[in-house]
């Protein structure tokens, strides 16, 4: 499976969603591994099968297994990261953000790629995880190293768009069932 096969999932109605995808695939304001690394940070933040199975698929064909498990690794400590403190941006109760966190983090210390492209992935999967103070510490970073706001802004259509391919395959897919 490959983008034109997740393509092909995709339902007239949704015709921009796999406009999208497809020049998306093409884009070059980043480079392969930040432009696969998103869509796989993105697909596995999502985690619906055929999705993730087509951007498996075609990053595999560009990526190396060591920025396949940071892609990977990015979206699961986000996963954890992107809850706990949007949750703490959200309460009124401002005693949370003292107290320390006792979460396990290292990867972000060592991801196994380099450090901008995990952030990137990261900056897209918080995005997708609405989490508005993990969004604007990446981002931070993203800008305090260089990595110029169309780079970021690549980053944030990919993890959009492959967010809505995935509902539209999952919901298509509750309608088969």
């Amino acid at each position: 499976m490959s983008i034109d096969a997740l393509r092909d999932l995709i339902p007239a109605y949704a015709k921009d969603i796999s406009l999208n995808l497809g020049s998306l695939a093409s884009e070059t304001v980043l480079n392969d591994q930040q432009k696969w690394g998103t869509f796989l940070a993105s697909a596995h933040a999502i985690g619906v099968a055929p999705v993730v199975r087509a951007i498996e698929a075609q990053a595999a064909t560009v990526l190396s297994p060591e920025a396949m498990n940071a892609a990977k690794s990015a979206a699961a400590i986000m996963g954890m990261n992107n809850i706990y403190y949007r949750s703490l941006h959200l309460m009124k109760n401002s005693e949370y953000t003292t107290i320390p966190a006792r979460l396990r983090m290292n990867v972000l210390a060592n991801p196994g790629v380099d450090k901008m492209d995990f952030e990137l992935w990261s900056t897209a999967v918080s995005a997708i995880n609405g989490c508005g103070s993990c969004l604007d510490a990446h981002e931070g970073a993203l800008r305090k190293h260089g990595v110029p706001a169309t780079q970021v802004q690549a980053a944030l259509r990919i993890g959009a768009v492959v967010n809505a391919a995935s509902r539209i395959v999952a919901s298509e897919a509750a309608l088969a069932d």
